[in-house]
This record gives C-alpha cells, structure tokens and sequence, in this order.
C-alpha cells in the first residue's frame, strides 16, 4: 500500500532532558482521520514538524462505511461477517502505517493521540439498527484500529477534543493565533496543508505537553 508522506527531521538531541525528567527528544503523532484514511502528523512538545503523511485504512475493494451503508441491505450475519472483514483489513493498515513512521523519523515516538469517540451500543448488531449509531460506528472503528496497533507498539494512547484542541495547543506554544502559525508554517513547507494536518499537529503538540509535565 501507498503511504504520502514529507518528512521534516527534528534535531538530534538525544541527551536532552526536561526538567522533570522527560526526554526532550520525543515524539508524538496527532491523527485526523476520516472514513478509510487518516492525516498523521508527528510533531514535538516546542511544535517541530517531525513528518505528516497521508494513509489508507482499508483494503481496496472492502467498503469504508459498511454499518452506515452496505450492512444495511444484509442479512444480519452477513452484515456481520462484511464489518468483520473491514475491521480485520483497518487493523493491518494501522499497524503497517505506525510501522513505517516509526521507521522513518528520528526522534523516539512515545504515544498517538485520536478524536474522541462517542459512546456506541455494545454490540455490533445493536449499531447497525441504531440510526445514530451507524453514523458514527465506522469513523470509530478506524479509531479503535489505530489506537490498537500503537498499544501494541508500547505508545501511549491519548484522545481529543477537536473543539479545543488548536486552541489548547496555541497556550503550549505561547502564540495568540495558532492559524496564523499554521499558516506561516505551510508557507515555509509547503503543500500538503490544510485544516486536517493543521488539527493532528495541535493534538500532537498538546499530547506531547502533558508527556511533559508543562
């Protein structure tokens, strides 16, 4: 599979320390994602792009939104079987895209931080009846991929409010308009830009101060 990335290293100060202990160079991914696919954004507590990079969550072929749509018109246990398959293929795509992150950035990745999720019936069966539900059980499904293959990398797995979370990170970084930084910051690297990338490197920046104590 084909993963879009820029990468922009981070300095190597490996022996840098805070003051409560924390190593400096850390890192930690923010993810924006979508049905099917997710913006990553690896970035530093003092806001350093470490790399952002596009990825896909689903086999080609495999629908992205089965409770909202295809398990809609099956019988229940071939609903079942069809978001089983899909769920089976997001939690390998994540798992080989934190795999080549990993692989491809200097600073030490410690967590991953994703949108929070909204409460869901227990069971499958009961979120594909539950109108509301099967509007949001796929987007969390692809979550809950993701947080899985960081656990099992040993990360910290951290959610957020996409409301808060750009103005939380302009107090972590002591700016007044954390869109004018992100738009100087686009000017400097160039596309691809947007508001995706733009909410991943907030959470990303807020997750990697509270690693910090700060």
């Amino acid at each position: 599979m084909a993963h879009r990335s820029c990468s922009r290293a981070a300095p190597r100060n490996r022996g840098s320390v805070s003051d409560n202990g924390v190593s400096r160079n850390t890192a930690i991914i923010g993810v924006s994602d979508h049905s099917g696919w997710a913006v990553l954004v690896t970035a530093m507590r003092d806001g350093t792009l470490v790399d952002r990079r596009r990825i896909e969550l689903i086999s080609p072929g495999l629908p992205k939104l089965p409770h909202h749509h295809e398990a809609q018109n099956l019988p229940l246990d071939k609903a079942l079987d069809l978001i089983e398959r899909v769920r089976v293929s997001a939690e390998q795509y994540a798992k080989l895209a934190l795999d080549e992150v990993a692989s491809a950035v200097s600073p030490r990745i410690t967590g991953i931080t994703l949108r929070e999720c909204p409460r869901l019936p227990p069971t499958i069966a009961e979120r594909i009846k539950d109108y509301r539900a099967q509007c949001v059980a796929d987007t969390v499904m692809y979550r809950h991929a993701v947080a899985g293959a960081a656990k099992a990398r040993g990360w910290a797995v951290r959610w957020y409010d996409p409301r808060k979370v750009l103005g939380t990170a302009g107090g972590v970084l002591r700016v007044k308009d954390i869109d004018a930084h992100f738009l100087n910051l686009r000017k400097s690297i160039g596309p691809p830009w947007g508001k995706d990338q733009s909410v991943a490197m907030a959470a990303a920046i807020v997750a990697a101060a509270d690693d910090s104590g700060e």
